[in-house]
């Protein structure tokens, strides 16, 4: 590096590159022991911490070639190696770790633990405890900062989403002395309203397992479990968690997130119907052109100009019809004279006329003109043949 010239003006740029130089030079190799705070793990697998002590803190990043296998919490306590370097756009100089051994879980993330395990125990992040959202709402509590980011996102999202939404900001500390108090004093009050609001989103913006201490706390996650109105929890980024998102109807994963949750029925239905407002439409449009098509077709229909043709057509396979039934009829018919000539012909020949005909005689008794199958001697007789009748007497 040239000797420092004091006469000579440096843009940002070469003043950055000049420190990045320094640090690079000398504190090459360095270890650094230190609790890791405000923990991201970005998609491109690089893993951005605060490695902090009780007076100073300092950044870190663990690029995705040295972070396979490496498993850190919010809280643990570690000893970093790496190399001392400045990160020139933000003109903020930072640990490039290569190494990294976890000496103890830090306090705080114990902290979580515990009372997660206790909590859960008791049955207050059971499923079937959390109440469902309301399908349509119209009044909104908001609990939150009311100088913070996560307010403003809020309210952008439900003023260009919503529709005659009413709004209501209960403001908090959302860190710090004082907050976790001001936090269930808020979730109480908002209960209290007349009307009521139909649900509650609780939240702020990101930060580290401190920043965010106050959404762990277990009066707030009580308080939480306990509300008569569904509670939307969407605090910090969303790779954070707080024991108030296991309580909560819902998890959020941001601010913004909850406010778009919360108008999404409402818009969903909206859409539905437009889309069903369509579809009718188009039904009626493609009704109405059938019909049309029908009546355009029967007024230019040569039957309803000169009706006299559909009536002649009818009046011909009436004639059909009639000529085609009288076959039928005096077929019919003959066939049943025949048949009563047959039947006719076999009585003649089964007559008892025609019987005696062939030499055969009926005898009856003279007094009773009974036919008889046996005579007494002396009976006197009527013997009948085909000629003629005589008289006879047995003996």
């Amino acid at each position: 590096m040239p000797p420092f010239d004091a006469n000579k003006i440096f843009s940002v740029t070469e003043i950055s590159f000049a420190i990045k130089e320094m640090l690079e030079g000398v504190l090459a190799g360095v270890s650094v022991e230190g609790e890791i705070s405000n923990l991201k793990k970005a998609s491109s697998g690089h893993i951005y911490f605060d490695l902090k002590d009780e007076n100073a803190l300092i950044s870190a990043v663990l690029f995705k070639g040295y972070a396979r296998g490496i498993n850190l919490k919010e809280g643990d306590q570690i000893v970093v190696r790496g190399d001392l370097s400045c990160y020139i756009k933000q003109g903020r100089y930072q640990i490039l770790a290569r190494e990294v051994e976890v000496k103890t879980q830090g306090n705080l993330y114990l902290q979580f633990e515990k009372l997660k395990a206790k909590l859960s125990e008791e049955g207050l992040f059971d499923e079937d405890k959390k109440l469902p959202l309301p399908q349509f709402p119209s009044r909104i509590g908001v609990i939150t900062s009311p100088t913070g980011a996560a307010v403003r996102d809020i309210l952008s999202v439900l003023k260009r989403r919503g529709r005659n939404l009413e709004i209501i900001i209960a403001p908090t500390l959302v860190q710090g002395e004082g907050s976790k108090e001001q936090i269930v004093g808020a979730l109480k009050n908002l209960q209290k309203l007349t009307p009521s609001v139909d649900v509650i989103l609780l939240g702020r913006g990101g930060g580290s397992i401190e920043d965010l201490w106050s959404f762990n706390e277990e009066i707030v996650v009580r308080a939480v479990a306990a509300s008569k109105i569904p509670v939307i929890s969407c605090v910090g980024h969303e790779t954070d968690f707080t024991l108030t998102d296991f309580a909560a109807s819902l998890r959020a994963p941001t601010p913004s997130a909850a406010a778009e949750l919360v108008v999404k029925n409402a818009e969903d239905t909206a859409e539905k119907l437009l889309n069903l407002n369509k579809i009718l439409l188009n039904s009626l449009e493609i009704k109405y052109q059938r019909l049309k098509n029908r009546f355009e077709l029967a007024a230019n229909s040569k039957y309803l100009k000169e009706p006299h043709l559909f009536f002649d057509k009818k009046e011909q396979m009436l004639d059909d019809l009639k000529e085609i039934l009288f076959i039928k009829t005096d077929n019919i018919t003959r066939n049943k004279e025949h048949s009563l000539e047959t039947a006719t012909q076999r009585l003649k020949l089964l007559s008892p006329e025609a019987t005696l005909k062939r030499g055969y005689a009926i005898v009856r008794r003279a007094a009773t003109g009974e036919v008889v199958r046996s005579s007494l001697k002396g009976e006197r007789l009527t013997v009948q043949t085909s000629y003629d009748n005589f008289e006879v007497e047995t003996i």
